[in-house]
């Protein structure tokens, strides 16, 4: 299973229609949850609300700016051996003040897309697209070029 756990819900329908096309798409090959919990405004709030989403026996990946950067190659090679050990992996998106240092590290990955700063809800949209693809290469599939 793939899980999302989200700070913050998406308000603008365009991104809404995004979020949903992609987890569709990634549905066709895995099970995939998306947990939207509460913008707290304070980064501690919310990783006490994380927390109660996470197990582990899942692998957690957290989404931060100081992570490291893989191509999607590299991506789709890190989801397919964590498949191997783990029968889910979570990912967790943080609120605007980030993710406090207690969620990173009770993950076993920090990943960064990118030293920029997005919009909360293209993030979501850019991260689902990337797991689709992560698939469509593994399965050596036409999407990736």
């Amino acid at each position: 299973m793939i899980k999302l756990i989200c700070i913050g819900k998406i308000k603008e329908l365009y991104l809404v229609d995004l979020i949903r096309d992609y987890q569709t798409r990634i549905m066709k090959y895995h099970k995939i949850e998306i947990i939207e919990l509460k913008d707290e405004n304070n980064i501690e709030k919310e990783a006490q609300n994380i927390q109660k989403y996470l197990r582990k026996q899942d692998f957690i990946i957290s989404l931060c700016i100081e992570g490291k950067s893989l191509s999607s190659t590299e991506f789709s090679s890190l989801m397919d051996q964590t498949f191997l050990s783990h029968g889910t992996i979570t990912f967790i998106i943080g609120g605007s003040d980030g993710l406090s240092e207690t969620i990173k590290k009770q993950s076993n990955y920090l990943l960064s897309f990118s030293k920029m700063t997005f919009p909360h809800g293209l993030f979501r949209g850019i991260l689902l697209e990337q797991i689709y693809r992560s698939f469509k290469i593994k399965n050596n599939e036409t999407y990736h070029k």
